[in-house]
């Protein structure tokens, strides 16, 4: 199985434990900003979002000191910043609702980005002001497009006992 397969079967199966709403394009979202879930943040902290700890809604299990790269006046600049620490994929995906549901009332986009009917029109409006990436919402649709058939297989509703094999098969 492919590094891309697994991560995408493992965190559409996180993002429904978690409470995620789109499941499949959380996980894309979550393979954008996690590097396929090979950096740091994600391995050391099960951060998948890049959810930093001074958002003040989600506090997981400690705190992780890492600089980030930002996009701030048209350039990018390397900041210090302190991220969750949290003990699973899935409690990443519920912290990730968790603060776009606590900031929707001071950011309309997180608000809109809620009641979307497609996941197509979510990962937009969510772009707006989740990341300091212009070019956020265009890559993460990428992924989704890419990942279709898969994404479509994992979007079906699950049979008796298959999450517990999907989750074998994502982890072996």
């Amino acid at each position: 199985m492919s590094l891309e397969i697994e991560f995408l079967t493992h965190a559409v199966v996180a993002a429904r434990q978690g409470g995620h709403i789109f499941p499949e394009m959380a996980a894309c979202e979550a393979a954008l900003e996690s590097g396929w879930g090979r950096s740091l943040l994600a391995r050391e902290a099960n951060n998948l979002f890049g959810q930093k700890q001074d958002s003040g809604c989600t506090e997981g299990i400690g705190t992780l000191a890492l600089p980030t790269r930002e996009y701030f006046h048209g350039r990018w600049v390397t900041v210090d910043a302190g991220w969750v620490k949290f003990p699973d994929w899935a409690a990443a995906f519920a912290g990730r609702m968790e603060i776009l549901r606590a900031l929707s009332v001071e950011f309309p986009d997180y608000a809109h980005a809620l009641q979307a009917p497609t996941p197509e029109q979510f990962v937009q409006l969510v772009s707006e002001r989740w990341s300091t990436d212009p070019e956020r919402a265009r890559k993460v649709l990428l992924i989704y497009d890419e990942h279709k058939e898969l994404l479509a297989r994992l979007a079906a509703p699950p049979a008796p006992g298959a999450i517990a094999s999907l989750q074998g098969a994502a982890v072996a």
